[in-house]
């Protein structure tokens, strides 16, 4: 029998033309929706390169456009990606929250559009695979804050690290980006294989970054897509758009800025804007899986609405 890989792999190389494609099966329906609690993306890809922290600083930008109030969690904890990015120096970093000498608001840095960013430590390896106390505690902290935001933007490390695989469990929602790249398509299914069959993750989006337009973004989404409904079960995976590749993109890196800010009616700030108008209007859900999403449901300390049959699922 012919494995997953395999499979992907000629997915790689041959469009099934004439073949209809059938969409993902669905996972349950949702029981409960919450009340009070902020909404929890994570954004994560398979492999680096795909511009997944340069998407979580102008969607960040983006929401703050709408008037939401943003916390990004860098997660990539031992390499700091998006203060980076965005020109922004913190005088203390996670590590100093960890150690216990600052607390969660002493390493807050304000970021443009007034979003509030945690940022990680640069080269710090003890960071790179957290103990399970650090990872609670760390929720714990954010915990603190929960009243005060509306969004908090988990921007994970690239791969299948155990840091990774945590904060995308405790997400409500997964952003997986992905390029045209075959080795980026292979390896956001990878992350979504792994999500789905050893932690009963059961619901994905997908962003495509850095296409020409929507038509070639659906077709590296009918890629993963097909796979996934073939040897994965339960699984609902959802394509939310894509963000278009333009010049304006590089000088906004170069200049520490995001695209958003600098050229607001570039093609690639539309797509941003669209996405963050998208994902606000997603209602928070509950999970119900039995696992880390009912325990981060719990620290934020969020009020269930119970549904006709008196359920929370």
């Amino acid at each position: 029998m012919r494995d997953q890989a395999e499979g992907l792999r000629t997915l790689m190389k041959h469009t099934a033309a004439g073949r209809d494609v059938q969409p993902p099966r669905p996972a349950p329906p949702l029981a409960a929706t919450w009340e009070g609690c902020p909404q929890v993306f994570s954004v994560a890809s398979g492999k680096g390169g795909v511009g997944k922290t340069n998407v979580v600083a102008n969607l960040a930008f983006a929401f703050t456009r709408l008037g939401k109030r943003i916390l990004v969690l860098d997660a990539d904890l031992g390499l700091a990606n998006i203060d980076v990015l965005l020109g922004l120096t913190p005088q203390y970093t996670i590590e100093h929250l960890l150690n216990r000498s600052k607390t969660f608001k002493d390493i807050l840095i304000k970021g443009p559009g007034g979003m509030f960013i945690m940022p990680a430590s640069s080269g710090v390896l003890e960071l790179v695979d957290l103990k399970e106390h650090q990872k609670l505690f760390l929720l714990n902290e954010i915990d603190l804050l929960a009243d005060q935001i509306d969004i908090l933007l988990i921007d994970t490390a690239a791969g299948i690290s155990s840091n990774v695989l945590y904060f995308n469990i405790a997400a409500q929602e997964s952003i997986i980006v992905v390029t045209p790249e075959p080795t980026s398509i292979t390896d956001a299914y990878a992350l979504i294989k792994i999500l789905n069959t050893k932690f009963e993750k059961k619901s994905f989006m997908i962003l495509v970054n850095l296409v020409e337009n929507d038509e070639e973004a659906r077709e590296v989404f009918r890629k993963i897509s097909l796979v996934a409904d073939r040897f994965l079960d339960h699984l609902s995976i959802d394509y939310i758009g894509f963000i278009p590749f333009d010049e304006k993109l590089p000088l906004a890196v170069r200049q520490q800025r995001a695209v958003l800010e600098l050229f607001p009616r570039a093609s690639s700030s539309r797509g941003f804007m669209a996405l963050a108008k998208r994902l606000a209007a997603k209602p928070v859900h509950s999970k119900g899986n039995g696992q880390i999403q009912f325990f981060w449901k719990e620290l934020l300390q969020c009020r269930p609405l119970w549904d006709q049959k008196g359920e929370i699922g």
